[in-house]
């Protein structure tokens, strides 16, 4: 209810500028904001989640208000995507809302404060529930050496982490979704593996991997993509970062910004992209649903589609906090 009534004022104001405010604010009074999700346990990758309802990376990218999203309900947060050197993105404007289609374009390009300072963050958030890093690499590394920035952040965050996400799928990184084609990725892979079982044995523990891909995939690509995950042993797949199409927003204003569009307008190919890789890895890798996530229905959608978790992000922007419940739920109501 609160949500309904500020999102107009947030909505006139420029849009980093009211994520930046909605998140601060958010951080003053999270005890206002703490609600009662439903449980629904469910185990995925080793680890017992409350309810199967995540917060995607990218709204939280420098790990900074991790107790006030946790407030909100949610059954697990990811945070980032961190670089292992602060970088500042692209240049403003670089988030856009097309109301009209309950959507987002967004070109960020992984601005962030580094890994070293995002871990601070980390360590000074109260929540000790289960919390997903998300690792890209900085822009001006040479797409040859992109596995040293991965194998780089993973051994820093590995301590700190639920789990680990390997983000190649972001279209603002130029060239990273080079990352995702069967030669490259099964290079990277191997180096990711090899460095969290060398970090298995020094921490004592195994943090699960996720890799997280686009819903821009050929049927070619997503079986490329279902071998060498499960070649190299990854605990999950995130289904899907945004798109590059522009499907749903031809003629609206802004339609034509450069970046990924994320919101309703690619639900039904992030979760084809979803399904596909269901098939194709035949229950041996679990899959988190994201993309086009404004109702409990969506979610619930996910989830059939093959989906044990889902995650929100551009719904929670249009819905706002209410959106976790409903798809809690929802789901619990399967």
């Amino acid at each position: 209810m609160l949500y309904s009534l500020l999102r107009p004022l947030l909505f006139s104001l420029d849009p980093e500028t009211a994520h930046h405010l909605t998140l601060t604010s958010a951080d003053k009074f999270g005890a206002l904001l703490r609600v009662d999700v439903p449980t629904n346990p469910v185990r995925v990758m080793g680890l017992d989640f409350p309810n199967p309802v995540g917060l995607a990376a990218g709204l939280d990218k420098n790990a900074e208000h991790i107790d006030a999203m946790a407030a909100l309900g949610f059954g697990f947060i990811e945070v980032g995507t961190v670089t292992p050197r602060p970088q500042p993105g692209n240049p403003k404007p670089r988030l856009f809302r097309l109301p009209e289609a309950n959507a987002i374009i967004n070109r960020f390009g992984f601005n962030n404060v580094g890994v070293e300072a995002f871990l601070e963050n980390v360590r000074r958030a109260k929540w000790r529930g289960i919390l997903g890093i998300n690792i890209g690499k900085n822009f001006d590394t040479p797409f040859e050496k992109a596995a040293d920035d991965y194998v780089f952040s993973l051994e820093h965050v590995y301590a700190s982490a639920s789990y680990v996400t390997i983000n190649i799928s972001s279209p603002n990184t130029k060239g990273l979704r080079g990352l995702q084609e069967k030669s490259e990725l099964d290079a990277l892979l191997g180096r990711i593996a090899q460095t969290r079982e060398r970090l298995s044995e020094r921490h004592g523990k195994r943090v699960p991997l996720a890799l997280k891909v686009a819903p821009d995939l050929d049927a070619t690509q997503i079986g490329d993509i279902a071998a060498a995950v499960r070649t190299h042993g990854i605990d999950a797949v995130i289904a899907t970062n945004t798109s590059t199409t522009r499907n749903g927003v031809e003629g609206l204003v802004h339609g034509t910004e450069a970046g990924g569009l994320s919101g309703a307008p690619i639900k039904a190919q992030a979760t084809a992209v979803l399904a596909a890789l269901s098939k194709a890895l035949a229950g041996e890798v679990p899959l988190i649903g994201a993309g086009g996530i404004l109702t409990g229905t969506d979610a619930a959608e996910k989830i059939a589609a093959g989906a044990s978790l889902v995650q929100l992000y551009t719904g929670l922007i249009y819905r706002g906090p209410r959106l976790v419940t409903e798809c809690a739920a929802v789901l619990r109501g399967r």
